[in-house]
Parts: C-alpha cells; sequence; structure tokens
C-alpha cells in the first residue's frame, strides 16, 4: 500500500507541477484513487486528525474569506491601497517593500492565511492604480508572510503543532524565533529588487495621478466599517488568546463571519464571490493525499532515516532536521509534514542531556517548515491561497515561476537560519 500512496502523490504532484491539468482536478482525482485502492477510508479521510482532511485549516479560509467579502464592501481596500502609494512617492519598490513588511509584521500576530487574504486586494489595487503587473507583488508579499509567520506561535500552522507536542509557550517562540526572523526579514527586503529586476517601471502619470487622491474618498460605507473593524477586532484577539479561552481559530473565524452576516446585512452574493471554493477543494485533496503517505508510514520512514543518520550528534540532527524540513516542507504542506515529524523530533530530543541542544532540534524544525514553505506553490497553505486569488483575478502563477522565485528565498533564509542554529545553541550556549 505504500508504494501505491507514493506513486500517486508522485503522478498528482507531477501534474500539479507541470499544470498539465487543473490542480484541482489533480487533487481530487489522486485522492479519489486512494480511496478506490483502499489505502484510506472515509474515517480516514474525514475524521481522522493525523491522515484526514485538516478542517480547521478548511473552516479558518472560509471564515476569513467571508469576512473579506464583507469587508470589501466598505472600501477600506482602496483606501489603503492609496495611502501606501502616497507614503512610497509612487515608487513600485517602495511600495513592494512597504507591503512586504506590512505583511510580514501581521502574519506575526495572525496566521498568515488570514493576513494573505487581507493583503491580497489591496495589492491588486495598487498594482492596479499604478499600471503594473501585480504577480511579482504577490509572491514578495506570500514570502514575507511565510518569514514573518515563523516568529511567533500564532503565525503559522506548524508553529501551533511543535509548540503542543514540545510543550512551549508564545513567549518561547518569541524568544527564539523571532531574533532569526528579523534578521531573515532583512536580508529578504535587500534581495528584492535583485528578485523581482524589471518589474518597477511605474508610468509617471499614473503615479501622480495616484497622489493627487485623498484616500479618505475611498471609503463607501462607515457604518459598515466600524462594524467590520470591531468584528474582526475580536477575532483577532480570539486568534493571539487562543491558549487561554480554548477557542480555535476556526472557530473564531465562523464565528465572525457569521456574526457580520447577521448584523450587516450584506447581500450573499456579495461575500460568497470572496470564497476561494477551488482553493478550498484542492487542499481537501491535497490533505487526503498527504494522509495516505502518513498512514502508509512513507513520511514517517523518512524522517526516521533521517534522524538516524545524525549518529546522535545534537548539532548534526538539528542542522539535519533544517535542511530534512526545508526541502520536504517545499514538497508536501508543511502542517501535515510538522505533525509527522514531531514525533521523531521528540525522540530524538529526549535522547540528549543538555536542555538548549535539545531544544535546538524544535526551533530547527519551526525554521525548516515555516521557511520551507516558501520553496514550491504547494509548500504552505498561504501560498495554495494566494496562487488562487491570483488565477480568480486574472494574473495567474505558474507553478514553475513561484518555484524559480520560492527556490531562491528558502535558500536564503535557509542558509542565514543554519549558522544562526549553531551559534546560538551550540557555539555560545
Amino acid at each position: 500500500m505504500a508504494v501505491v500512496a507514493l506513486v500517486v502523490f508522485l503522478i498528482a504532484y507531477l501534474l500539479i507541477a507541470t499544470e498539465k491539468i487543473n490542480k484541482v482536478k489533480a487533487a481530487l482525482g489522486g485522492a479519489a484513487v486512494v480511496a478506490a485502492a483502499g489505502i484510506a477510508s472515509a474515517d480516514d479521510m474525514f475524521y481522522s486528525h493525523d491522515t484526514g482532511i485538516d478542517w480547521n485549516v478548511i473552516f479558518l479560509l472560509l471564515g476569513m474569506m467571508v469576512i473579506v467579502g464583507v469587508l470589501r464592501q466598505t472600501g477600506v481596500f482602496e483606501y489603503t491601497a492609496i495611502w501606501a502609494v502616497k507614503r512610497a512617492k509612487g515608487s513600485a519598490l517602495r511600495v513592494m517593500i512597504l507591503l512586504a513588511l506590512i505583511t510580514a509584521g501581521a502574519s506575526a500576530l495572525l496566521d498568515n492565511v488570514t493576513t494573505v487574504l487581507l493583503i491580497a486586494p489591496v495589492t491588486l489595487l495598487v498594482c492596479e492604480r499604478l499600471a503594473v503587473n501585480p504577480v511579482p507583488f504577490l509572491l514578495a508579499e506570500v514570502f514575507a508572510s511565510n518569514i514573518g509567520g515563523a516568529a511567533t506561535l500564532v503565525g503559522d500552522p506548524p508553529n501551533i503543532i511543535i509548540a503542543s507536542r514540545a510543550g512551549l509557550s508564545f513567549n518561547d517562540f518569541l524568544i527564539n524565533m523571532a531574533p532569526m526572523v528579523v534578521i531573515i526579514l532583512a536580508a529578504f527586503l535587500a534581495l528584492l529588487p535583485f528578485l523581482f529586476r524589471g518589474s518597477f517601471a511605474v508610468d509617471p502619470e499614473r503615479a501622480a495621478e495616484v497622489m493627487s487622491l485623498n484616500e479618505r474618498e475611498a471609503i463607501r460605507d462607515v457604518g459598515l466599517l466600524i462594524k467590520c473593524g470591531v468584528v474582526l477586532a475580536i477575532v483577532f484577539v480570539a486568534f493571539l488568546a487562543h491558549s487561554i479561552i480554548h477557542i480555535d481559530p476556526a472557530v473564531a473565524a465562523l464565528l465572525g463571519a457569521g456574526t457580520l452576516i447577521v448584523i450587516t446585512g450584506v447581500e450573499p452574493d456579495r461575500y460568497l464571490d470572496s470564497v476561494e471554493w477551488e482553493t478550498l477543494l484542492f487542499f481537501g485533496g491535497l490533505f487526503i493525499l498527504v494522509g495516505s503517505l502518513v498512514k502508509t508510514g512513507v513520511i514517517s520512514q523518512i524522517a526516521r532515516l533521517a534522524g538516524d543518520a545524525t549518529g546522535g550528534n545534537a548539532l548534526l540532527a538539528a542542522i539535519a532536521i533544517l535542511l530534512v524540513s526545508a526541502v520536504l516542507s517545499g514538497v508536501i504542506d508543511n502542517i501535515p509534514y510538522v505533525a509527522t515529524m514531531s514525533p521523531v523530533v521528540a525522540d530524538l530530543a529526549a535522547n540528549i542531556a543538555d536542555p538548549a541542544h535539545s531544544q535546538a532540534l524544535w526551533w530547527s524544525l519551526a525554521a525548516g517548515a515555516d521557511f520551507g514553505g516558501n520553496h514550491t506553490a504547494v509548500g504552505a497553505s498561504a501560498n495554495v491561497v494566494m496562487l488562487g486569488i491570483a488565477a480568480r483575478e486574472g494574473h495567474p502563477i505558474s507553478f514553475w515561476e513561484f518555484t524559480r522565485k520560492g527556490a531562491v528565498v528558502t535558500a536564503l533564509t535557509i542558509a542565514i537560519a543554519a549558522p544562526y542554529v549553531w551559534l546560538r545553541y551550540f557555539a555560545f550556549s
């Protein structure tokens, strides 16, 4: 069964990567084959926490998509777009850097998927105003979201899994991961002019036209904006207070979406138009495909081989986990990867006497999975969401276009993360 599951996954992945057929068809088709072959039962696909669809991710996305759909009616995205262009004085490069900084910062406080849902409409409007191609800007933002999300426990879903397994707190992540993220973010921002060379030409007349606009006039419904702001603030507080109030982010997002629908009276077609149904279906198929690898032991075996190869050397184990995680998180979604790898890291950490060295394994896992998510279009949930939005708005981003840029960003981040882990937890511990 393991061989069949691996072959089906590789074929589906190849179809997604080469874009021979629609990625939703490839993912759902692969899921159908896995089910028909008896590799995954209904319980495995729909109810299992380890091998099934992660409904928390699906419903978090759905809830936030509905909230964004309602928020779109207020004109706040147009306001933010004009504000960003004016602060950047019409420079496309400065706009990209500003939006990347906003995205990274917001992703540290919220989850990166939510941030992408909120920032993408603003970006599309900015690029439309300046008459520039939005694809480089969207790519820069999704890379920034995966980098910024690594800084905190709530920023990236894999971090929540790691914290639960290792008994790590919000402050643990802030103290250990945030300094690394600040260094990497600075290097990433410095890379942008070279990574997207030739993407910053702006018509001076278009820039001058935007500079002359009054952003306050973009707000169409102040009352609706206030209602959305209050509900969004409550949802965000619920995200941050998850460990205290024990309300899952998905539940908070759905409650917020339902509340907005009730109190605003916005017509269903207005907010449902913002729901990326294809993205949700793609996630469902991808979770089932990866779940089949988890159930048959393929991922676990790969992870254990990597662990055995270290021979009990803590530094070697930390660097191996970092590199393997960066590679595998680019091939499969980093959420199921971390869920599978966490028990392996726990076993390795338990056999290391020095607490600083044992914790280094967890930070290597977090860094490798979070930063490795930038490698390909399916490496992180935020990537899939951003590509879905881009395709729906008429700016499709191919798998290989994403990978060409993502591989450079991943190489840069891991090249900084590896010496950071060595210096902080081994050289000076």
